[in-house]
């Protein structure tokens, strides 16, 4: 099956003038892309930390300010005409760090208040969002493809970022833990239908040389 072209790698095509720009001139004052995917990572333990004192408003503002930043490696990269595996690596350890603090500052939260419920409900909101970067992850390790969903990591922010600047992120939790978990089931299932169609061709194959 060939990849289908997410609505992240739509916004990378959207703002290409705006991002090209920016990532030729932090390139020009001697950063690394990996410079900037820490300088992201930096900001959302901030962000995290403002969130886990209840100061849900300032801690979405500065983890947008964090994902914008964290825009620009994978620019930077490209414009340096070295885009190398282990940049991509750290970068995609790096956003995985990056959520599970988040969501460690929501539960800290949580726990603050002893809400107990919106400690459950974050810790399966994280639980679906690793699962769904693992899942793609595993299943490209395979040969197979797993870039489908509704819930991926830009709309994960997309839904977290909002709701939590108007205070509210027992919601914000609520929608990414079903939606999150249902979004990983669709990829385990994308990839269950190659592999079945995998197991096919092989077969056919077989019998074709016999």
């Amino acid at each position: 099956m060939n990849p289908k072209i997410t609505f992240t790698d739509r916004l990378r095509i959207i703002f290409k003038s705006i991002l090209d720009p920016i990532g030729r001139f932090l390139n020009r004052i001697g950063l690394t892309p990996n410079t900037i995917t820490l300088f992201g990572l930096a900001g959302t333990s901030l962000g995290a930390y403002f969130i886990s004192q209840g100061r849900m408003t300032i801690g979405a503002f500065v983890l947008l300010a964090s994902v914008l930043v964290d825009a620009f490696d994978g620019t930077m990269a490209r414009l340096r005409g070295d885009p190398s595996d282990f940049g991509g690596f750290v970068d995609s350890v790096s956003d995985r760090y990056a959520e599970l603090i988040t969501f460690g500052g929501l539960v800290y939260y949580f726990l603050s208040l002893e809400d107990y419920p919106g400690v459950m409900v974050t810790f399966a909101a994280a639980s679906g969002s690793v699962l769904v970067s693992y899942v793609k992850a595993r299943a490209e390790g395979l040969g197979f493809t797993a870039k489908v969903g509704i819930l991926t990591r830009v709309e994960r922010y997309i839904v977290l970022i909002p709701l939590l600047v108007f205070n509210q992120p027992f919601a914000a939790a609520l929608i990414i833990a079903l939606l999150g978990n249902i979004t990983a089931l669709q990829r385990i299932l994308h990839v269950r239908v190659q592999g079945h169609e995998r197991m096919k061709k092989a077969r056919e194959n077989k019998e074709y040389i016999q």
